[in-house]
């Protein structure tokens, strides 16, 4: 083999090396997707007008200096909806929730539900350690009860459950909620070795969707859709 050949050899093995080590990774296009996260202060987005799934931002709930629950209310306005299934999301700092938050859910459902809005439900959106899942299990039983029956209860999830909580502990979700959407970023960025963490989540049996950021890295793996617990996207919508 001449010095010719073997320099290209060299160089397309390089070249597949660096592929296999360093896989490309595209940039998440909001409009790829129909499921969209809603936050406050996030301008309206075309994408919204042919989404599927909307979850909307309606408020966070937080203690104050005495540990008493506070109700702060937030988000965006949707004003036609038409056919697109929507989620009332609620960013929780704590699970001390008292009567009088719940009976502001309540209001709110109600609310947009008479405005003829097809609400699914609620998503509680709650960083919740691993080692403290059984706390937030009896919390989401005690959700649960509340919710009238014909709305359905979605939760957020961190990728470290897979990777540091008991699946069977998990798995005890299967009867509380109705979906847990693991996100795979945090703050405006993609955790950079989120794929390692997704791999752990092979044992947990709840239907899930993943997380993902607008304009964030993100590269799907193929052994996620052949998962039948996986039941989609939700795209978190930055602005320009």
């Amino acid at each position: 083999m001449g010095k010719t050949a073997t320099y290209l050899l060299v160089k397309l093995v390089i070249a597949w090396l660096l592929l296999v080590s360093f896989p490309c990774f595209a940039k998440v296009k909001a409009e790829d997707y129909d499921a969209f996260w809603l936050w406050s202060g996030i301008r309206s987005q075309s994408v919204l007008n042919n989404a599927s799934t909307i979850y909307l931002l309606r408020g966070q709930i937080v203690s104050n200096y005495n540990n008493k629950t506070h109700f702060i209310s937030q988000g965006n306005s949707i004003h036609s909806l038409d056919n697109q299934q929507l989620w009332l999301v609620y960013r929780a700092h704590t699970l001390n929730w008292s009567e009088d938050t719940l009976t502001i859910l309540s209001k709110q459902l109600k609310q947009w539900q008479s405005n003829d809005i097809k609400v699914i439900g609620i998503q509680i959106d709650f960083d919740v350690a691993t080692n403290q899942l059984a706390e937030y299990i009896d919390f989401l039983i005690k959700v649960r009860q509340w919710l009238p029956e014909n709305y359905k209860l979605s939760i957020t999830g961190l990728l470290d459950w897979g990777s540091n909580g008991d699946p069977v502990l998990i798995n005890q979700l299967t009867n509380i909620v109705d979906e847990v959407v693991f996100q795979t970023y945090q703050g405006k960025h993609t955790i950079s070795n989120y794929q390692q963490y997704l791999k752990n989540l092979q044992a947990i049996t709840i239907p899930f969707k993943i997380g993902i950021i607008q304009n964030g890295e993100w590269q799907a793996p193929k052994y996620l859709e052949k998962n039948p617990n996986f039941k989609g996207y939700v795209v978190f919508l930055q602005n320009p």
